[in-house]
Order: C-alpha cells, then structure tokens, then sequence
C-alpha cells in the first residue's frame, strides 16, 4: 500500500519516547495516546512493569516499548509516528485517540499486517459516540476494538421503557456527537414519544441567565415543566455545574426525575451528584466485576496486578478512567499472546518496516500473530477481555444505580439494576415517588363553590367552614391514604381564573401562580393555557358541556275533558244531533205514526229532539216510532252514537293520563339552531373561552360552535352570560333561558331539584377532564396522579360518583316533560271543566225554572177555574163518547184530540175543554 508523502511535512509535531528495559528484547511493542490522556501512559507503562516482573508469563523475555502522543483530532500525525514505530520494529501497535485519527491508523494497520488493539477514547470524559470503523468480512482487517460497542442507545430506551416517559429533554455538553444517540431518537419518535434537544454551553450561568432574560412567565413555567423529565448526557464535571445551577435557580423542583449516563462516572462523581440535586435521580453506567475475596482483588490468575490499581482505596485508583483499565488488560492480553507463541515456537521476528517507500512488504508473521491475539483472552481489571469474529469485545455491563424521590439533597443512592446486551435488564426500576411520605405535611388548598363539586357544609361562627361534595370527598381519599391535612379557602373573586392584560392570572389559579396557595381543587377543567402557569394532575372526572333547561309546564285546561274533540268536531256533532232530531220530525209529520192506547208522547219537534240528544247520551227513553223510515234513521243515528262516544271514551282517558307536550330541543345542535330561547355561560370561564376558540376558528368544520359564538357573544357577552352559575340556573328557572355549562354541575342540579323542573341536554363525547391544579412544579403531582389511577382502577371513584350523582333519582335528567307519576290519579284540575258543565246547568235549569213559574202564573190569571174547565170537559167527553166511538191521538204540544166514527168516515175535532163543533 502506497502512503501520502505529505505525511512527512507533519513530522515537527511529534514527540517521542523510548524506554528499552531491554535492547536484546525480541518483544517490541508501540503506543499512541492522545496527548490529553497522560494518565494512560502512566498505567500501560505500570502493565509494563508488572509484566516483566512476572517470569511465569514471559519467563527470562522482558517488553520493550515505544510511546508517542499525537493531536487526537490529527489523522495525518497519528499515522506519521505509527510509521515511524514500525519502522522501529513492532509486533503490535496500541493507540488510546479519538474516532477521528482510528480510521487512518486502522487503514496503515490492514496496510502493514500489523496488529493494531484500539481503545477508543472520548474527550474530556464525554459520553462516547460509535466510531463506525469499517469492518470487513475478508482477513486483511487488523485492527481489534479493545473497549466493547458503544450501547448507550440500547440502555436508553430501555430505562426509559421502563420508567414509562412520554415527554422528556436530553441535554449534551458541547464535546459530545449528538449523532452518537441518533438511534435513539428515531426509537422513540416511532414510538410517539415527545424529546426535545438542548445544548449545555460551557458557560452554564450566562446560558441559565439568558433563558430568565429572554423568557416570558409563561414560557419559563412550560421550560420548567419540560425539565421535569431529563437525560443529561455529558462528562461528570459538566453535569455537576449543570445540576448546581438548575437546582440554584429553581429551575426544577422536588418531583423532578433526571438520569445520567455516562460510562465514565466513578464513585466520587455518583456522590457528588446526588448530593447537588434534588428530587429522583437515575445514574447508568459501566461496572466491572469485583472479587468477592478482598485478597484476591489484585490477582488474576497467576498474575499480580499493581496494588494502586487494584485497591478501590488508592487515590489513583479512585480516578482511573475506563480507557487506563483497558490499557492494562491489554498489555496482559499481548504478554498471554507473547507467552502463547514463544511455546509453540511459532515466533516471527520483528522486521523493520517501511511505509513511505513504494513497494513496501508488510510484516509476514502479521497474521499469525493477529490470530493468536484473537484466539487469546484474559481476566483483568475490565473482567474478561476476549474478541469475537467481527473483532470487537462483547463483555459489557452497565449498572444502574438511583435514588428515590426526597426534598433533602444528599439523599442515599442504591443498585437498581443491571443491563447487558444478552440478558438485557436484571432488576427493577419501579417509580416509587413519595409515596406515604406526607404525614405531617400540612396543604393550602383554594377552592371556588360550585355544586356538587364544593359546597359549604357547615358555617358556624367562629369557627372554620367546612366544605363538602365530589371534589372534597377525591381530596379526603387522597389525605387519608398519604397523610398529609389541609386548610381550605374560597378564591377572593369567587373564579376559577382567566388570564388578564398584563399577563397576570385572576381566581382559583391566580392563587396558585402567586404561590398563595399550594393545590386547588373544584369543578375545575384542564385546559391548555391553565397548563401553562400551573401544573394538573391526572383527570379524575371527565367533562363534558351541558346545556340545562326548564322543562315544558304542563297547562291547567278546565275544559280538558273537551280535549279529545276538536273544536270543529263539537260543532259537527252539536250540528248533527239538531239535523237528526230536525229529520226524526218530519219523517213523523209526513208519515205520522199509529199511537198505542194510553201513549202520552207527541211528535213535537222538540220531543223529537229531546229523544236524540237522549239517545246520543246514551240515556234512552221511550221510543214511540213505529213507522220503519223513522226506525232506519235511529238505527243509524245509535251506531253513529256508539262510535262517537266510544271514541270520546278512549281519548278521553289518554288524555288525562298522559300529557303529549314536547320540547323541540334535544340537542346541543338544535339548541344553536334556534333563536327563540337565548343561552350563554358564565362570563371569561373555561366553557366561554372553548366556544369562543371553536367559534372563531375558520377552520372549525362544524358551524355549531359559530352559531352559539354569535348568540353568546351578543353585546360583547353582556347580554346573555352571567358572572356566577348560580345566576345562570335562577334564569333558567325563573326566565325563558338555557344556561351552558359543566354537563355534571347541570345533572347535579336537574336531579336534586325538588320541582323536577329542570332537564339537560348535552354531548356525550369527553374532551377533557377535571384534575387538581398545583404549583408549577409541585413535588406532588405525580403522587397525586398515581393514587388518583388507584381510586379509579379499584371503583372507589366510581362510589364517590354514585353518591352525587345516583342513577336513580326522583327527576328524570333528559325528558323535557314531567313523567313523574302519583299512582296514575286524577286531579281536581283535570275534571273542573265537568263541573263548570254540570253548574251551568244547574243555574240555567234553575232560571228556566223561575220564568216558567212567572209565565204560568200570567197565564193562569186569563183562563177559568180549574174546577170548571174539568167539570165542562168531562161532560163534553162524555157525551161524545157516547155519541161516536173516538180513537184518541196524543200530539205534542198541541192538546188537540181526533175522532172518527166507525164505518162512517165522520171526523170531528175540539179544543180540550171546548164544545164540539158540527161537522
């Protein structure tokens, strides 16, 4: 292979070495460090020196080696003095540099055949980022990845898995490659997840003091909001000042949960960290097996390893880097490889190389010398160092230690878990939060009444209010399980809080924004913007909108008994019974009928209609028609009867027992489509601003919410909404109104009134919910949330719901008429009509009565005596009878009688009481 001449310009930028314990050594040995990592050439140069003391591995055979640094962001350097240590004569060449200058040594290394042991080191203690060596399936690669692949992608996800994190932000120093978790991030983003990227500039107080610069209220509470959750990937010295600053500034709060991953974290650092942070912290990183035997800490098998290297008590030791520990069991595995070949006799000798000159041979025992280097493994410092096929170290393991939450700093750190990439994780990362560690802690808790959320129970003076319903029956479940008491107030403005002009926040969450208050808790909705400024639990109630309305008012009618007719219908029956009498009348007078012997009925035409009005009463009476035309006409006029008071009968009933009013609203939808009932809200509420957003977004496809903006909105919302919800049921009680609001306050007050005048319509889909509003990084929320998912997940919520909202109550919520139902009684109200009837008629009869009585005694005084008139007619009767066989006719209203003598044909009349006259 054919090397750059300008390697040769860069030769003034070297240093070098030479340590010969030996100069008739035939082991020859070549390093490059980076020229930050002196502590490396400290430990290789003490492997060295263990090794040559120990004659069972190399017997009488001592190392010799040469060390160089070199820039490790200069590729062309780095390759300069490796080809100036194989020019030297090398049997394998050891770097300790950076991915940018790997690539060209591991190009020189295939190049030359020799074995080239890379151990990848990361500046400053960065988190590292894979090197991506190119690796190929032929045997010309002679390069060997001492430290084990970077999984740091893998550890992640999994802890992060585990852990349940929806929203999180990973914070880097500036040394770091954020290509290195690009894995990761297309991991969770394919999962749904919610992961911001910061940069940590080196100057963390300008950047912490630039954000409160620049930053609004707001903003800064959702930038604290989203530092709840964080993964600090950084070097130890960086996440230290990080932490101290954040934690300083108040930037995070106690139910904060950070972790940190890095595989270069000693014991100092993990103490150091815990002691400057607050609330949870989670630590990863690599761990190397330790023996149990304090004796045997510092021998591996028939070696003795250096005891500053070995005693976790030596400060050396304490601050060792992973890339020494590789260093060292590096140089024990090429002494083991040393040791192998000079058994077998297999020995190549060292040949001096050249990688300037064109033509260059490489080294001819390369390749055996690279298999047995792969065929080899030892038990070091970083437990067992062993290479596969692809030339790579497997063995990793990676400890997770961490705390639990606390308000104290300096809180203890234990072992989590583990994590390898062949059994994965071992252990448990269960979130244990604060738990029941509250007793003692005492709560402010503000509140807004509203029915059946809050209300007060008990106001004696002098004594504090105590408050019942929903929300103080959540909040008791939550004090008795964690253990912590509460003191209670309504918000001064008696309103859940809206933001103001100048950025402020009135009401329940205003309370909370001036950390007047630690939690509130009412019928109070998680929205967007509250979000903002304060921090929810999770929903512990869904919430809907609601509209209550009064139901229809059943009329009293006196007259209902008239109800099943139409008025139209009366008139053609009262029209009807006059026809037919009218017919019954003439069909008698021109056929007129043979009258029985005795019969005292006349065919008057007000007899006739007497005798139909009877019949159609179904009262009866007598019938004296003989004749057979009079007969068909009160056949059909009783059937007609019979069908007409049947079904008089029938709906007569139907109506007194069910009353058939109904309501033309039954939805939300029909509500915005009417102008004839007006409707509104409680002024700047929750319920407001979602109508307004709905109605005012050209985007918005459902004209509804446009519709009920207009209605709403009338007079700038000064027309048809109020300030309270109280003031809004009292108008749709007492008013021609619909009130929109909470759907469970609404049934709450539909189902306790004791009217049962209310009915509420509403929509079934639940947007959001209603949740416990905390300080903005409240330590609590998380506790909170989680007994809250308890209460829900065991039915206890489902009780507290029952209580005030039961499933059988004496209103029916959505009928907008009353069902309610006595046993199916009759009032007084519904048969008044009948009475008014029966006392009309009373009164009439009464004053027909009185003006008969006065006619007839006017009448009375223009005629004879009775006595006489009787005594002349029974005379006149008499002789009559004698004088012609009479047949008696009776016709109403007349008094005039008929005779006609037999077989003579003779017909005679009088006046009853009168002489008859001649024929």
């Amino acid at each position: 292979m054919e090397v750059f001449p300008l390697l040769l310009v860069l030769s003034a930028w070297w240093s070098r070495t030479w340590d010969s314990a030996n100069a008739d050594s035939i082991i020859h040995i070549g390093a490059i460090f980076d020229e930050s990592a002196k502590k490396d050439d400290e430990v290789f140069r003490t492997a060295v020196g263990d090794l040559n003391q120990n004659e069972e591995i190399l017997q009488t055979e001592k190392i010799t080696f040469s060390v160089t640094f070199v820039d490790g962001n200069n590729p062309f350097q780095a390759v300069q003095e490796a080809c100036e240590l194989m020019n030297q004569g090398i049997l394998a060449l050891v770097s300790s540099i950076g991915c940018t200058s790997a690539g060209s040594l591991q190009s020189l290394a295939d190049a030359m055949h020799i074995p080239h042991l890379f151990i990848q080191r990361s500046t400053a203690g960065t988190p590292r980022s894979g090197c991506g060596l190119t690796r190929s399936n032929r045997n010309d690669d002679y390069t060997l990845s001492v430290r084990p692949p970077v999984y740091l992608n893998d550890v992640i996800l999994r802890v992060v898995t585990e852990y349940a994190w929806q929203k999180f932000i990973i914070f880097y120093d500036s040394e770091y490659d954020i290509r290195g978790i690009q894995e990761f991030l297309d991991k969770v983003s394919q999962q749904g997840m919610d992961v911001a990227l910061q940069k940590v500039e080196n100057n963390i107080n300008k950047m912490i003091t630039t954000l409160f610069d620049t930053l609004r209220i707001e903003e800064l509470n959702r930038y604290r909001d989203t530092l709840r959750r964080a993964i600090l990937v950084m070097n130890p010295a960086t996440a230290k000042s990080f932490i101290t600053e954040v934690v300083e500034t108040n930037l995070v709060a106690f139910d904060c949960h950070w972790i940190i991953i890095n595989e270069e974290i000693n014991d100092v650092d993990v103490q150091e960290l815990v002691r400057r942070s607050i609330g949870r912290l989670t630590i990863i990183r690599q761990t190397f097996p330790v023996p149990q035997n304090i004796s045997q800490r510092c021998f591996r098998g028939n070696h003795r390893i250096s005891s500053t290297l070995c005693d976790p008590k030596d400060p050396f030791a304490q601050n060792m880097e992973i890339s020494n520990l590789y260093i060292y069991d590096t140089v024990l595995l090429l002494a083991n490889a040393f040791h192998k070949k000079l058994e077998d006799r297999k020995w190549h000798s060292m040949a001096s190389l050249s990688c300037i000159r064109k033509n260059s041979k490489p080294w001819q025992g390369g390749r055996s010398m690279l298999e047995t280097i792969k065929k080899g493994g030892v038990s070091g410092l970083t437990g067992e160092l062993e290479f596969g096929d692809n030339g790579g170290n497997p063995n990793v393991h990676f400890e997770i230690l961490g705390t639990n939450y606390g308000e104290e700093l300096g809180r203890g750190v234990r072992k989590l878990g583990c994590w390898n990439p062949v059994t994965g994780l071992n252990g448990s990362l269960t979130d244990k939060k604060l738990e029941n560690n509250m007793r003692g802690v005492v709560l402010r808790v503000v509140t807004v009444l509203e029915e059946p959320f809050v209300m007060v129970s008990e106001n004696v003076l002098g004594k504090p209010k105590k408050y019942q319903g929903f929300s103080i029956d959540v909040l008791d479940a939550l004090s008795n399980y964690l253990g912590f008491n509460y003191e209670i107030y309504v918000a001064p403005d008696h309103k859940y809080g809206s933001p103001q002009e100048d950025g402020t926040w009135n009401g329940l969450v205003g309370e909370l924004v001036f950390k007047r208050a630690d939690i509130g808790i009412s019928a109070l909705t998680i929205t967007p913007d509250r979000e903002n400024v304060v921090d929810f639990t999770t929903r512990y109630m869904d919430y809907s909108v609601g509209v209550l309305l009064r139901r229809a008012e059943k009329t009293v009618d006196m007259f209902a008994c008239l109800a099943p007719f139409d008025l139209s219908l009366w008139a053609c029956i009262a029209g009807t019974v006059l026809l037919v009498g009218l017919l019954v009348y003439l069909l008698n007078w021109l056929n007129p009928p043979r009258l029985q012997m005795g019969s005292m009925t006349s065919t008057t035409l007000y007899n006739s209609m007497w005798f139909v009005y009877g019949s159609f009463v179904q009262q009866g009476g007598e019938v004296p028609y003989t004749t057979l035309a009079t007969r068909m006409m009160m056949g059909a006029w009783w059937l007609f009867a019979l069908i007409v008071i049947s079904s008089y009968t029938a709906n007569l009933a139907a109506f007194l027992t069910i009353t058939r009013i109904e309501s033309s609203i039954q939805s939300i939808q029909d509500l915005s489509k009417q102008t004839d009932i007006p409707y509104g809200t409680v002024l700047d509420s929750a319920v407001y601003e979602h109508v307004r957003m709905k109605g005012m977004n050209p985007f918005e496809r459902d004209s509804m919410y446009s519709q009920m903006w207009r209605m709403i909105n009338r007079s700038n919302g000064s027309e048809n909404n109020v300030l309270e919800s109280q003031a809004g049921i009292q108008k749709v009680k007492y008013g021609n109104y619909a009130f929109v609001w909470d759907a469970a306050v609404l049934e709450y007050v539909a189902i306790n009134d004791p009217d049962c005048s209310f009915y509420t319509i509403g929509n079934t889909v639940a947007d959001r919910g209603y949740g416990i509003a905390l300080q903005h990084g409240s330590p609590y929320r998380d506790v909170f949330s989680q007994r809250i998912l308890e209460l829900q997940q065991n039915g206890d919520m489902d009780i507290l719901k029952h209580k005030w909202w039961p499933k059988n109550g004496q209103c029916d919520l959505y009928s907008s008429v009353d069902t309610k139902q006595k046993g199916g009684a009759l009032d007084i109200k519904s048969f008044a009509g009948v009475f008014c009837i029966l006392a009309a008629g009373i009164v009439l009869s009464c004053f027909i009565a009185m003006l008969e009585t006065w006619w007839n005694k006017r009448k009375g005084s223009r005629v004879p005596s009775k006595e006489a008139s009787s005594l002349q007619n029974e005379t006149t009767t008499s002789e009559r009878r004698n004088a012609w066989p009479l047949r008696p006719c009776l016709k109403l209203g007349t008094n005039t009688w008929r005779s006609q003598a037999s077989g003579h044909g003779l017909h005679q009349s009088s006046q009853l009481g009168g002489p008859l006259d001649d024929p």
